[in-house]
Parts: structure tokens; C-alpha cells; sequence
């Protein structure tokens, strides 16, 4: 087995969610909403299972589908991608391999931000590449110049960044965006840009993407995602969007991962994103809902939580709440005495990790929240 894959273990979701299900424990853990998902994109699959083809669809992704992505981005975001700049992937998982991969030479650095998505370093590093880790602390999770200058190396040749950020559910400010564009105009970097988080913002923010930023049409991957628009997160169909000359380089690794996505699902999420803005809209205040209903829960049980402006997840503040446990602990117990799976973010550090703050995902129903809610209220006064 490679050494990069033979080093690792299951991933803390899978971990996570396993034993929560062998618990029948209430599971806050996995990001992956409670209910369906939206009936009519999911009709509108079905319908193309039956009607339409079944056979392989173009390895670049359908016709349709990268028009309606570079539609919605035109008209959310203001940005000028054409749908010869759109590459479907299955999933965005698929779409930062693509991108390590055909960008990474071995020896090569790259700047990652932790705490960061688990997928990053094993790509990074199974492309031959060396991970450059940047350090943010809570609550605010922010970057500085001085960061990435400290980061950068003479091997250095790209950055990923994730926002808005998972784990912490924060989002990069507009000066950290300019500064971090203007450090990779200034060093010659390309941005992978990981922006599947982007319709999912709440208390009237807008996401603001990379490849908007002066200097960067040209050097930027933007990486989408129809599971975390749509709620759909099994359907893995991402997308990332790049000018010519890096989208070539990018379909050439991408045709020998998954070459192709299921076509009924790409006519689907072509449909979806057809939508009017009211749509997401009221989808985003609808999670938005479910946010501060779990926080109003904590805070009145007794515990501290972190600002949240975007993603499914909501952090608790160990330290702030006054418990003695670090967030592994914390997550084990809870998972055992109370029935409730959360996921300590130290387990989205490679070193040096953050070690009391937990995340929770509230895209569940309100009975669900309302369960968890009271097992963490029972939880903290048999701690009393």
C-alpha cells in the first residue's frame, strides 16, 4: 500500500457516525442534512433516469449542465465564466484531486489552512506535493499577510482555500480575500479555491469568490458543489471552473478519475440551478432558522458558542463554557452518556490542532435539534 494511505485511519465522520449508529446515538456529527432534499430536482432525476440517456455522458460534464453553472455564477456572483470553463466532476472531492494532481509536480509546496477539510493533505502529499500548514485559531478563524508570507518558500506554487471554511463555519472577510490574492499575484500562485459552502451564508452575507479578485481570473480553480446547494449530498456532483489553459490541464486528470457523472443527476442539478434567487434565498433562511434555534439551545443549557455566518455547523467553546475536557473527551463522552455525535476539531489539524472547540451539525429538523438540545442540557447538569 502507498505509504501517504497506509499511515491513515478511517476518517473521523465515518468514525463518528458509525458508532453513532451502532448507539442509535442522535448524530450532529456527519455533514449531511435530515431531510430529502428538494422533490422537484429529485422528480426531475428520476424523470431523466427513464426518459433520457443512461450511457456516458461527455467527460467534460453535459452541455447543459456547464451552461447552468456558468448562468448561476453570472447571475449570483457577477462572474464572466463560459461553459468551455466548466468541468463536472462527481463531486468536489473529485474535483481537488483533479486539480492536485494535475498541478502538483512532486517536491512542489502548497499552502493549506488548517483547521482544513480531511481530503486536502492526503491529495497534496499522494500528488507528490509538500504541505505548507498555516495556523488559525478561534473564534475568528482569520488570515493575515504575515501568515502567508511566513507559509511561502521558493518551492511554493499553490494555496488552497476553503471558504466559507469547514470546520468552523466562518467566512474569509473581503480585505483577507484581497490580501490573499495579492499575495498570490505578487509570488506567482495559483489558488485553489474549494467554494462549496457558497449559497449556504447566513445574516445577509454573500459569498465573495477568488476569481473575482484583481489579478486571479487567470490563476484560479473555483470548486463548486449541486450537494451543498441542493442539500443532496450523496448525489456527488461538483464542478470546478478554470480559464483555458488551466481547465485543459484539468480535464486531462480528471478523464482517468471518475472520466464521467451520471447523467440524470447532471440534467437535475441543471434544472436546479435554473431556480430564482428567492429560492436559495429561503433556503438559506431556512438553515439559518436551524442555526439559531441550536444555539439559542446551548447557550440556555450552559454552553459557549462560536460565531457561525456559514456551512451546516456550529462550534461549542469548551474553555468558554467552563469544561475541563479536551474536545475528544468531550465528544466521547457525550457520545456515550448522553447520545449525541459531535466531531472535536482537533481532528482537522495535522499538528499544533485547536483542541476545545466541537462542531455540530444543525441541518436537521427541529425535533431532531430539540433531542439534542435536551441531551446536552442533561449532559452539562450531571457535570454540575
Amino acid at each position: 500500500m502507498n505509504p501517504v494511505y497506509a499511515r491513515m485511519g478511517t476518517t473521523i465522520f465515518e468514525t463518528m457516525s458509525a458508532r453513532a449508529r451502532a448507539s442509535d446515538a442522535i448524530n450532529l456529527g456527519q455533514g449531511f442534512p435530515e431531510a430529502q432534499g428538494p422533490a422537484d430536482i429529485i422528480d426531475a432525476a428520476a424523470r431523466a433516469l427513464a426518459e433520457r440517456s443512461n450511457q456516458y455522458p461527455p467527460m467534460l460534464g453535459l452541455p447543459e449542465l456547464r451552461q447552468a453553472v456558468a448562468d448561476h455564477y453570472a447571475r449570483d456572483q457577477g462572474l464572466d465564466l463560459s461553459a468551455d470553463e466548466v468541468i463536472v466532476t462527481s463531486g468536489a472531492t473529485e474535483a481537488l484531486a483533479a486539480a492536485l494532481l494535475a498541478l502538483v509536480s512532486p517536491g512542489d509546496e502548497v499552502i493549506l489552512f488548517q483547521p482544513l477539510y480531511d481530503a486536502y493533505l492526503p491529495l497534496v502529499e499522494r500528488a507528490g506535493g509538500v504541505a505548507r500548514l498555516v495556523r488559525l485559531s478561534p473564534p475568528d478563524w482569520r488570515i493575515t499577510r504575515a501568515m502567508l508570507d511566513a507559509a511561502w518558500t521558493p518551492r511554493t506554487r499553490l494555496i488552497v482555500l476553503n471558504s466559507p471554511l469547514n470546520p468552523s463555519g466562518s467566512m474569509v472577510e473581503e480585505a483577507e480575500l484581497a490580501a490573499i490574492a495579492g499575495f498570490c499575484v505578487e509570488r506567482d500562485l495559483i489558488a485553489i479555491c474549494d467554494e462549496v459552502w457558497e449559497e449556504v451564508t447566513f445574516d445577509g452575507a454573500r459569498h465573495r469568490s477568488m476569481i473575482a479578485e484583481a489579478g486571479m481570473r487567470e490563476r484560479t480553480i473555483k470548486i463548486g458543489s449541486a450537494g451543498k446547494m441542493f442539500a443532496l449530498t450523496g448525489w456527488k456532483v461538483g464542478w470546478m471552473c478554470a480559464a483555458p489553459e488551466l481547465a485543459h490541464g484539468l480535464a486531462r486528470a480528471h478523464q482517468f478519475l471518475t472520466f464521467t457523472t451520471p447523467p440524470n443527476l447532471q440534467w437535475a442539478v441543471a434544472y436546479g440551478l435554473g431556480r430564482e434567487r428567492a429560492w436559495f434565498d429561503g433556503e438559506r433562511a431556512a438553515l439559518q432558522a436551524s442555526r439559531d434555534r441550536l444555539a439559542a439551545g446551548l447557550v440556555a443549557a450552559g454552553y459557549a458558542v462560536l460565531p457561525a455566518p456559514a456551512t451546516y455547523f456550529l462550534s461549542i467553546d469548551l474553555t468558554g463554557s467552563g469544561i475541563d475536557l479536551d474536545d475528544v473527551a468531550f465528544c466521547d463522552r457525550l457520545l456515550d452518556e448522553a447520545g449525541v455525535a459531535a466531531i472535536p476539531i482537533s481532528a482537522f489539524y495535522a499538528g499544533d490542532a485547536v483542541t476545545d472547540i466541537v462542531r455540530l451539525c444543525f441541518a436537521k429538523s427541529d425535533a431532531t435539534l430539540d433531542r439534542a438540545i435536551d441531551r446536552f442540557a442533561a449532559f452539562r447538569r450531571a457535570r454540575a
